[in-house]
């Protein structure tokens, strides 16, 4: 066998036995199974989770699927990593290995016990959260033990720390429907949580915003999903995550998610203007990464549609501006969201029509509607081109080296 493939472009060589025999990337996690050979965790169980059942080298079966950490190579892999840092290599963390079952079960037995000391059922809570951060093998381990019919009752019904920290648990898996129509059906239990969206701990008032997206987003029916979005405290609890320094960058992530959860409830989006989230939203826009960005897009188009939510983002000096400028930028999604928002304000201001034509719309929409972008940005864009068709300045296509007037195809919509 060589002692190395082809080079990286980082001008280094991966040793030959460095990289899994699967992926032929550098271990991160090397295990050894069976037959004596090693690969990567990660290739291995992909491998044998397709239902394969032989050694993908040797092709002999595999009579024990138990995974071995070879930590001699991972040692030599980590070694090899700080040796060539030079060339840019980061060295791998050490893996943390996967939960054992039994403990697991342990933990699980401590916590719902109701005749265990507080501090062992914290304890017990605290451990099983952190083994659930550790790995997606590890949260779906804890889940198969029907994790979330342990916490919920102890989240509503118990005082104090344990209500907080089985909080923090529950939010890492995701509820089933009709768990999440129980929450929404139960005032009290909305109104708890709704509380807590005030709470001097701020992991407190995140943590009660993420099971507030779960419920709302897993609940089928529309009006259980308007009775908990009609609760005044949840959307300024909710705003009030957005406006956190970005040094929380987890409250971004699930304020966004709880907002555009929320705001998909037409007869209650009045709330979300009241509680000022499109200032918030204009704010922290440059802030969110590409998904949450637009989710924040979509929430803002959203809230354009209603008379209240249009007037305040109109009301932004920034708001015309950031929205043309996002076009074509972050993705087709928030270059569509975008459009319709632009769309919804233009057509209730002509002030905001001056603005867009200042901020260069016009080259924007030229450009969007004759992109690979998505068909519904392509109508939106056209409708407004149309509709800003008397702001434009003479002068504004027929200089232009790149466009024409009869360029421009406006089809109804």
């Amino acid at each position: 066998m060589p002692g190395s493939l082809e080079p990286l472009d980082l001008g280094v060589h991966i040793p030959y036995h460095f990289r899994c025999p699967i992926s032929l990337e550098l271990m991160r996690d090397p295990v050894t199974v069976c037959t004596g050979q090693t690969y990567d965790r990660a290739s291995i169980e992909s491998w044998v989770g397709t239902g394969n059942t032989t050694c993908p080298v040797t092709r002999a079966a595999l009579t024990d699927f138990t995974l071995i950490p070879n930590h001699t190579l991972r040692r030599l892999i980590q070694e090899w990593c700080v040796a060539n840092r030079a060339f840019g290599v980061e060295r791998i963390p050490t893996p943390k290995q996967p939960a054992d079952p039994a403990l697991v079960r342990s933990l699980l037995n401590q916590t719902s016990s109701h005749s265990a000391p507080t501090h062992v059922r914290l304890s017990s809570i605290r451990r099983l959260r952190q083994l659930a951060r550790d790995s997606d093998k590890n949260r779906s381990l804890i889940a198969s033990h029907n994790i979330r019919q342990i916490l919920l009752p102890i989240v509503f019904n118990s005082p104090g720390e344990l209500s907080h920290d089985s909080l923090a648990l529950l939010v890492l898996f995701p509820l089933g429907e009709s768990e999440c129509a129980s929450v929404a059906s139960d005032s009290e239990k909305v109104k708890y949580l709704s509380s807590l969206l005030t709470h001097n701990s701020f992991d407190v008032r995140v943590n009660s915003a993420a099971l507030i997206e779960i419920v709302v987003a897993g609940t089928h029916s529309p009006e259980l999903r308007a009775e908990v979005s009609n609760v005044d405290e949840i959307y300024n609890g909710v705003v009030d995550l957005l406006r956190n320094p970005i040094s929380h960058p987890r409250a971004l992530k699930i304020g966004i998610k709880a907002l555009f959860a929320l705001c998909l409830v037409k007869q209650t989006r009045h709330k979300a203007v009241a509680a000022a989230a499109p200032e918030a939203l204009i704010d922290r826009l440059a802030d969110f990464e590409k998904c949450d960005a637009e989710r924040a897009l979509a929430t803002v188009e959203l809230l354009c549609r209603i008379p209240a939510g249009c007037a305040a983002f109109a009301g932004h000096a920034l708001t015309v501006p950031m929205l043309v400028k996002i076009i074509l930028k972050i993705s087709d999604r928030a270059t569509e969201y975008a459009a319709g928002a632009l769309l919804s304000l233009c057509s209730e201001s002509e002030r905001c029509q001056r603005e867009a034509v200042a901020a260069g719309v016009l080259t924007q929409l030229l450009l969007l509607v004759q992109s690979d972008c998505t068909e519904r940005a392509k109508r939106k864009a056209q409708m407004l081109l149309k509709l800003l068709r008397d702001s434009w300045p003479q002068d504004s296509i027929g200089n232009s080296d790149d466009f024409a007037c009869s360029q421009v195809v406006v089809v109804p919509f």
